[in-house]
C-alpha cells in the first residue's frame, strides 16, 4: 500500500510561452494548461510510510507509551512455559518461500522462528508446535527485497513435549511490543451459528414459552401461549444475511425480502445484460442475493481491525459456508465472484433450514406505520411477471438492510418523515491499466513471478491517496473553498470493468475480479470527496441532494457514451492534456463497448483539477501510472451511501421511527462486505435482546461494537 500526504507548493510551473488560457465549461475562471507538452507539477512531498514515526524519529510521547506497553507486557507473563507465544513480523524472502498459496510451516519460516528463539538448529523445531496465523506480502520500495511476512503462534506445552531441549531458550524469551507476545490461552474464534447455539444451550438466549412480545407496549408479558417475534429483513446483502442468521438461530420468525433474484437466476440476468444489453431493473450487478458485492472483487479487508473478535467471527462463518480457509490467514483476503456464488447458495440453504422465509423478486414499496411504529411492509411481488401482486405483510420489527443503490427506498422513507442526513462520499473515474504495467511498477524484477495469478507472488495491486487543501498558500486550487481527498477505491487486480447502472438512462461502473485474478487488466476507481458544498453548487438541496448529484453525472456519462450502455473513455495522457484521441485508444475490459469522450469536461472544474493534480502525484509514487495504455472510464459515483439514517448507537433502532432498524451500507454504517456483515450481526443480537430472545451482554460475546455513527470499511 502506498499512502501519500502532500503539501502542494505552487501553481503548475512551466514557461509562460507554453501556456494558453483554456476556459473550462463549468468554471468562469481561466486555468492554464501547458501545450504541446504537459509539465507535471513537482511540489515538495513528504511520504508517510506508516501511521506513526518509527525508531529514533518517534515522538517523546510515543516513546513513553511504548515503554509503558513494554513494561505491562513483561509484567503480564506469569508462566513462560504455558500458553501461547505469538511471534510477529517474521520475514521470509521470496526465494526461501514456497509462494503465496502455501500457508503452512516450511524451512524458510522455521529459520526465522529459530532466530527469534535463538535456537541453533531450525530443523529440530517440530512443525506441530507452530501455527501460521497471518501471511502477507511486502514489496514496498523502501525494502532491500520483497518478503513474505508471517505471524506465528507457538504452543509452548506442545513444543516442550516434542523437543525438551527448547526449555532453556523459552526461559530467556521476553515479550516485545509488536514482535513477541505471550497469551495465557489460545485465541480462537468460532462461526456465528456455533456461538448462538452455545448461548441457547446455556439458556442465555432461549425464548421462554411463557413470553410473548407485545408490539404496542414494547414490553414483554407472560402468556400461556408463546409467539415468536416476526421480523422482516429487507435486503439480502451481507448485513441482511448476518442479521437474519442471528435472529433465525435465536428462534425468531424471520422473513428475508429481496427485490432481486437468487444468485443462479441473477447470474443469467447479468449474462443477458452483458451479451444482449437487456437490463433487468431489479436483478443486475446491484440488486439480488448477496448485494452489490457478489459481482465485485469480493474483498474481505476492513478497517475495523483484522484481529478483532467480531471480524474473526465473520470470517469463520464465511469459511463455514464454503469460503476457502486461506481467508483466515491471507493478509489481504478476497473471494472473487466465482467463490461468492456457491457460498451464498449454502448460506441461503442454511437460513431456509432454520425456517427463514426468503422472498426473492419482492420489492418493498412502503412501510406500514401505526402510532409512530412500524408494523409491517407493503411489497410488490414480481415473481409472476404476467401478474404483479401487491401485498401487506405484518411484522413486529423491520430491519432495513438495503444497499446504497436503493434510491426509491430513500424517497419512501422521506415521505414518512424519517430522518435522512446527507453525508460526504466520493465520485470519479475508473482507471484501467494492463496488469503487466502494475506488476512491473510494484515488483520490478519479480513481475515475472506473478504468472496470471498462479505464480509465487500475488497479482500486484496499489492504493494511493492525496490530500488537497485550500489552506496552503501555494495550492493551485485556492479558488476552491474546501479541502478534498483524492484516492484509489476498490482496486481490482486481474479484473474487469462492469456496468452497475440500475436505469438505462444512466451510466455507472465498478470493478470485479474472479478468485484467481487472472485477467490481463487491472482497474481502480480514482475518486474525489464531495460534500453539500458541491451539491449546492449544482443547486441541489435537501436530504437527497447527494442522490441527485450522483444521478446528474451518471446521466452526463450516458450522454457522452451515446446510449446503449456504451461507456465514455479517455486515455490518462489525454485527460491530463485536455484533449481526445479518437484513433488511438487502448483496449478495454468493459464488454458493452467504449467511446472516446472528453471526460475532462464531465465534472466541475475544481473536481477535475483535483483529479488531474492527484494523478500527477500518483505517477511520482508509481512511475508509469500515467501511460498512453491507461484508460479512464466514466463514471464511478456509488462508492458509498450519499445519506445516513440516524439510529440509536446502542439499540440500532431509528431515532425517528420505532421498530425500524437501518443497517449496513445503504443506511450509511458500513462500506464493504465485512463491515456490513459486522453491522448486521450486532443488529441481529440487539433485536434479539429487544424481543427477549437473548438475555446476555452483546459485548461480552462479540466484543465492543464500532460506533453507531461511524462508517467503517
Amino acid at each position: 500500500m502506498v499512502i501519500l500526504a502532500l503539501k502542494m507548493s505552487s501553481l503548475l510551473q512551466c514557461p509562460s510561452n507554453l501556456l494558453f488560457p483554456l476556459r473550462h465549461p463549468y468554471s468562469n475562471s481561466l486555468f492554464p494548461y501547458p501545450t504541446p507538452r504537459l509539465v507535471y507539477p513537482r511540489p515538495q512531498t513528504s511520504r508517510i510510510l506508516c501511521a506513526k514515526r518509527t525508531g529514533k524519529r518517534k515522538y517523546p510521547s510515543e516513546k513513553k507509551k511504548l515503554r509503558l506497553k513494554q513494561k505491562e507486557a513483561l509484567s503480564s507473563v506469569t508462566n513462560k512455559f504455558e500458553g501461547i507465544w505469538r511471534l510477529s513480523k517474521l520475514a521470509v524472502s521470496v526465494q526461501n518461500d514456497p509462494g503465496k498459496d502455501f500457508l503452512q510451516l516450511h524451512n524458510g519460516l522455521l529459520q526465522e522462528i529459530a532466530k527469534v528463539l535463538e535456537f541453533p538448529v531450525a530443523s529440530m523445531l517440530p512443525e506441530e508446535a507452530f501455527t501460521v496465523v497471518r501471511k502477507s506480502f511486502d514489496a514496498r520500495k523502501i525494502l532491500k527485497e520483497a518478503k513474505f511476512v508471517y505471524t506465528v503462534d507457538m504452543d509452548v506445552s506442545k513444543l516442550l513435549s516434542l523437543e525438551p531441549r527448547t526449555w532453556d531458550f523459552i526461559s530467556r524469551l521476553e515479550p516485545k511490543v509488536g514482535l513477541i507476545e505471550h497469551m495465557p490461552h489460545e485465541r480462537t474464534a468460532r462461526d456465528l451459528s456455533s456461538i448462538v447455539r452455545d448461548l441457547k444451550d446455556g439458556n442465555g438466549g432461549v425464548l421462554s414459552r411463557e413470553q410473548e412480545y407485545n408490539v404496542d407496549s414494547g414490553e414483554s408479558h407472560k402468556y400461556s401461549t408463546a409467539r415468536k417475534p416476526r421480523i422482516a429483513v429487507v435486503g439480502s446483502g451481507p448485513s441482511g444475511l448476518f442479521a437474519s442468521l442471528v435472529l433465525a438461530e435465536f428462534g425468531a420468525d424471520v422473513t428475508l425480502i429481496e427485490r432481486g433474484q437468487a444468485v443462479e437466476r441473477r447470474g443469467r440476468d447479468i449474462g443477458a445484460l452483458v451479451v444482449r444489453r437487456i437490463l433487468e431493473s431489479e436483478s443486475n450487478f446491484c440488486f439480488g442475493e448477496g448485494g452489490a458485492g457478489t459481482w465485485s472483487d469480493g474483498k474481505l479487508v476492513t478497517r475495523i481491525g483484522r484481529n478483532s473478535g467480531c471480524v474473526l467471527v465473520i470470517m469463520k462463518t464465511l469459511v463455514h459456508f464454503g469460503a476457502p480457509k486461506n481467508i483466515l490467514v491471507d493478509g489481504k483476503p478476497h473471494l472473487g465472484t466465482d467463490r461468492l456464488v456457491p457460498l451464498l447458495r449454502n448460506f441461503r440453504q442454511h437460513l431456509q433450514s432454520l425456517g427463514v422465509d426468503i422472498k426473492f423478486g419482492t420489492r418493498v414499496d412502503d412501510l406500514l406505520i401505526q402510532n409512530g411504529r412500524v408494523v409491517g411492509v407493503q411489497v410488490l411481488d414480481s415473481t409472476n411477471k404476467l401478474q404483479l401482486d401487491c401485498k401487506k405483510l405484518g411484522f413486529d420489527a423491520v430491519i432495513l438492510a438495503v444497499g446504497h443503490s436503493a434510491r426509491d427506498i430513500y424517497q419512501m422513507l422521506l415521505s414518512h418523515d424519517v430522518d435522512l442526513v446527507p453525508k460526504d462520499f466520493a465520485v470519479g473515474l475508473r482507471v484501467e491499466h494492463p496488469q503487466e504495467i502494475i506488476n512491473n511498477i510494484q515488483y520490478s524484477g519479480l513481475a515475472n513471478e506473478v504468472c496470471n495469478g498462479r505464480g509465487k507472488v500475488p497479482v500486484a495491486d496499489y492504493k494511493v491517496v492525496q490530500y488537497v487543501s485550500d489552506e496552503d498558500e501555494d495550492s493551485p486550487f485556492k479558488f476552491e473553498s474546501t479541502s478534498r481527498s483524492c484516492y484509489s477505491f476498490c482496486m481490482c487486480p486481474g479484473g474487469q470493468v462492469v456496468l452497475t447502472s440500475t436505469s438505462p438512462s444512466e451510466i455507472c461502473i465498478n470493478g470485479m475480479s474472479f478468485s484467481r485474478r487472472a485477467s490481463r487488466w487491472a482497474n481502480a476507481a480514482l475518486v474525489v470527496t464531495v460534500s453539500t458544498k458541491d451539491f449546492d453548487a449544482l443547486n441541489l438541496h435537501g436530504p437527497l441532494a447527494g442522490v441527485e448529484f450522483q444521478r446528474e453525472f451518471e446521466r452526463r456519462a450516458a450522454i457522452m457514451g451515446g446510449g446503449n450502455f456504451v461507456v465514455p473513455v479517455q486515455t490518462v495522457t489525454d485527460f491530463m492534456e485536455n484533449k481526445v484521441s479518437v484513433t488511438s485508444m487502448p483496449p478495454s475490459s468493459y464488454r458493452l463497448g467504449v467511446k472516446a469522450a472528453s471526460l475532462h469536461e464531465l465534472f466541475p472544474a475544481n473536481m477535475t483539477d483535483a483529479l488531474r493534480y492527484s494523478i500527477s502525484m500518483f505517477d511520482k509514487e508509481l512511475p508509469g501510472f500515467i501511460s498512453k495504455d491507461a484508460l479512464l472510464h466514466g463514471v464511478e459515483t456509488r462508492t458509498s451511501s450519499p445519506i445516513q439514517i440516524p439510529r440509536d448507537s446502542d439499540t440500532y433502532e431509528s431515532i425517528s421511527l420505532r421498530g425500524l432498524y437501518p443497517i449496513g451500507e445503504g443506511a450509511g454504517y458500513a462500506g464493504g462486505i465485512v463491515s456490513a456483515a459486522v453491522d448486521g450481526m450486532y443488529t441481529g443480537f440487539s433485536v434479539a435482546k429487544k424481543f427477549d430472545l437473548f438475555e446476555g451482554d452483546i459485548e461480552s460475546v462479540l466484543g465492543k461494537a464500532q460506533s453507531g455513527g461511524l462508517v467503517k470499511y
